[in-house]
């Protein structure tokens, strides 16, 4: 296979190729079709996760323009901003965050466990702003004052979304069809939380430059179908043109919202009875936030059969069970 990112620089940080893994428990129990798992909870990072690989290739650019100091923001629990203030320590750079207090009522532990210490232990310089703001505005402010104070700061957007972190899900693109290739494997579709859409973005335009037609289903945690589905193709889009590689169509976006529940982070039902089952039936830890809700929503598609049981599902596992410390209280009620 022609590898379509040997000409963009990036930086060491991920375990890779990370597994792909069968669930024979979960595929019993759900009596579907066969599922396997793409383990990007193991990238080895700060406990992995997917952003690790879209900051390959984030602070390879980063470097280049001399940066000492790393920017971002996302939610209060944040598993990009984890991995980010772990990759600045690993790399030797400075890293200050915007944490938005996105979910209410959460209490105070929600802000001292789980990530949150995680990025204490990294020496993150950490700033709390209350949602409702324009959190983009704000960490570009924050970016300007570093810069007033002679630092040269780079600022990564939550979630590492833009189309040189997309390159990391170019690069799991290429990863997992060889081993969908060596496993001999007969894909009918991929499954993945969509959230920030770097993650759906890499994939899908990655599929597309291989010549693949597999569909990409993201799961929402977050916003309604449409919503994401124009973000994620207008970034498929920035990504394609990135590669110098055809363009998608709109219609290859798939997205299904059905499974966001009363908002993010707010895990519901379905979100807690999927992070029980695979505990259960496979032994992986999934996420209140993300991979808990894409679960709920691949056993919902499996339940309902929009999602047959000829062929293959791949499902990847984009990581996030640090948070799980944060829901202590709801995993209690659910599983004790």
């Amino acid at each position: 296979m022609t590898d379509i990112l040997k000409n963009f620089a990036k930086v060491n940080l991920c375990h890779q190729p990370t597994p792909l893994e069968e669930m024979p428990r979960l595929t019993e129990a759900l009596s579907g079709p066969r599922l396997f798992v793409k383990r990007d909870d193991c990238t080895g990072l700060a406990s992995g996760g997917n952003k690790t690989r879209k900051l390959e290739f984030l602070i390879a650019d980063a470097l280049s323009v001399g940066a000492d100091t790393l920017v971002t923001y996302g939610a209060v629990q944040s598993n990009h901003v984890r991995q980010t203030a772990a990759a600045a320590c690993k790399i030797g750079l400075n890293c200050h965050v915007i944490l938005e207090r996105r979910v209410l009522h959460k209490g105070q532990r929600y802000e001292e466990t789980s990530n949150i210490l995680l990025n204490h232990m990294f020496g993150t310089t950490i700033e709390f702003r209350e949602a409702g703001l324009d959190i983009t505005a704000e960490a570009l402010a924050l970016t300007n004052s570093l810069k007033f104070q002679g630092k040269h700061p780079y600022l990564i957007p939550g979630g590492g979304s833009n189309k040189i972190g997309s390159l990391g899900y170019v690069s799991c693109a290429q990863e997992l069809l060889l081993q969908i290739k060596n496993q001999r494997l007969n894909v009918q579709s991929v499954i993945v939380a969509t959230g920030s859409f770097g993650t759906q973005a890499g994939l899908t335009a990655g599929f597309s430059a291989l010549g693949c037609d597999i569909p990409i289903i993201g799961i929402s945690v977050r916003r309604k179908r449409e919503e994401q589905i124009e973000n994620v193709y207008k970034l498929s889009l920035e990504t394609s043109q990135l590669l110098g590689t055809k363009p998608i169509k709109r219609n290859q976006v798939l997205v299904y919202d059905n499974y966001i529940g009363e908002g993010y982070a707010i895990p519901n039902k379905g979100t807690m009875d999927a992070i029980e089952i695979l505990a259960k039936k496979e032994g992986i830890l999934l996420d209140p936030v993300y991979t808990g809700k894409a679960m709920a929503g691949l056993i919902d598609l499996i339940n309902t059969d929009a999602i047959n049981a000829n062929g293959d599902v791949v499902f990847i596992h984009t990581g996030g069970s640090v948070a799980l410390f944060a829901y202590e209280d709801e995993l209690r009620q659910k599983i004790l």
